[in-house]
């Protein structure tokens, strides 16, 4: 299974703003999930991913989910180069 990696964001985020830019400085492609907008975006963080707080990021493996809450660019790109 190829990584996958989702991005639970809102408007108006500061943070989301910068782990956007963070992860397309990188080259690396995301699926962006507006919380706001869409409810079902919104309970996929709550009831699958345990999370209250945006951004969120996802990164999805064969081996299961790494959930990231907040920009933490330390561990995001500890977690990454080693997908």
């Amino acid at each position: 299974m190829p990584l996958r990696i989702l991005l639970f964001t809102q408007p108006g985020c500061l943070t989301c703003e910068v782990m956007k830019i963070f992860l397309e400085a990188k080259e690396i492609a995301f699926e962006e999930r507006d919380m706001s907008l869409d409810s079902s975006a919104r309970a996929e963080l709550l009831d699958t991913y345990q999370s209250h707080t945006a951004p969120t990021l996802v990164i999805l493996t064969a081996t299961g989910a790494e959930v990231i809450e907040g920009f933490d660019p330390d561990r995001l790109d500890h977690l990454l180069s080693a997908a």
